[in-house]
């Protein structure tokens, strides 16, 4: 009995071993809490670079070039007027068809009545007028029967009598000079659609070519483009404009300008002037005023009365109705190349006895010539 007491115990012990045993071991391999936090070296914080807040010191603002002023553009130097003449034999002679004509028909073996029917035919669509043609034509006639000839005589002849209806003894020389201390006054007029600005600029040339010192009046206040036009004229060739406000009073534009000119000792003011309907009273009286205006300051030298050629007998009309209102001086006859009107010169010299000073042969800038009566004569023939 004792002995089976001793072999339970001894059982138990070692049970009790044997357990003991197994929970160290599991002890042993079930690691602690802190034996299982892992050592983890953060890298090195990345360097950030703190700008130091800014410190209000004075900077020097960078050196700037001041841009270039614009060059002024080289003022051209306009064509004397001698050499002008020489184009407008070479206008006329190649686009003119009236002298080509007349001599064609005056050079025929026999002149019989339809020979001459068709010469006054040929001088009538020319705008020549009736009461020239019959003259002319009278006068022709009467050379040719009783001095008979060649081509060459029917040729120098015909030269002779034209040269004379043009009138060489009429003073075709420009006003543009005034008495004393006081600058001559062109006042140019004329209708719409003539060139009335254009010649005023090419006139400006003109007077630069004979060294004469200018100013020229924008009175054409209806219409601004009238007024860049002009400047853009004078600054070719260094000529002042004096303008007003769009829409202002001409006569006060012009009377500025003249009294300028008085004051500034220039040779010539040439003053442009609004275009205007003849059949306008109101508007051909204000003309008449903005002459008025203009003597309180100097007398005006010259009205140049613009006209285009193309328009035949009713630049007549006109010539007339501006002749009444200022006084014309002189005629400015534009548009003369490449038209078959220049009897227009004749019959408007007639009518107002007044005349053609300058013609405008074209739309170059120097296309403006004195007029000459035999170098017109001589381009009509070629």
């Amino acid at each position: 009995m004792q002995e089976w007491l001793y072999l339970v115990i001894g059982i138990a012990v070692v049970g009790v071993l044997a357990i003991a045993g197994f929970v160290g071991t599991r002890a042993r391999r079930t690691p602690s809490t802190s034996d299982t936090t892992t050592d983890v070296i953060a890298p090195p914080a990345a360097t950030v670079d703190v700008e130091a807040p800014p410190v209000d010191v004075p900077v020097e603002a960078p050196e700037v070039e001041a841009p270039a002023e614009p060059l002024a553009p080289a003022l051209e130097t306009p064509e004397k007027p001698a050499s002008r003449l020489v184009r407008l034999r070479q206008r006329l002679a190649g686009s003119n068809a009236l002298g080509r004509g007349l001599l064609g028909l005056l050079s025929r073996e026999k002149l019989d009545e339809d020979t001459w029917e068709a010469i006054e035919d040929l001088l009538l669509a020319a705008d020549i007028g009736v009461a020239p043609t019959q003259e002319l034509v009278e006068r022709l006639r009467t050379r040719l029967r009783v001095e008979g000839g060649q081509v060459a005589d029917v040729r120098a002849v015909l030269r002779e009598e034209l040269i004379n209806l043009v009138d060489p003894t009429m003073d075709r020389g420009l006003k543009v000079s005034g008495e004393g201390d006081a600058p001559g006054v062109v006042l140019v007029v004329g209708v719409n659609g003539t060139g009335k600005t254009t010649t005023v600029g090419k006139l400006a040339r003109i007077l630069v070519a004979d060294d004469r010192t200018a100013l020229l009046a924008a009175a054409d206040t209806f219409r601004a483009a009238a007024t860049e036009q002009l400047a853009t004229w004078g600054e070719r060739v260094g000529v002042e404009v004096v303008r007003g406000p769009e829409g202002g009073d001409p006569a006060s534009v012009a009377f500025d300008a003249v009294k300028e000119g008085v004051d500034r000792g220039v040779d010539t003011v040439v003053v442009d002037t609004a275009g205007r309907l003849q059949n306008k009273q109101g508007l051909m009286d204000e003309l008449g005023k903005v002459k008025r205006v203009i003597e309180k300051q100097a007398p005006v030298t010259e009205v140049l009365l613009v006209l285009d050629a193309t328009t035949g007998q009713n630049g007549l009309i006109q010539a007339k109705v501006f002749s009444e209102v200022v006084d014309v001086t002189g005629i400015a006859l534009t548009k003369l190349d490449g038209s078959a009107k220049g009897g227009i010169v004749i019959a408007v010299q007639r009518q107002l006895g007044v005349p053609v000073k300058l013609v405008g042969l074209g739309e170059g800038p120097d296309d403006l010539a004195p007029f000459d009566a035999a170098a017109f004569v001589d381009a009509l023939l070629g």
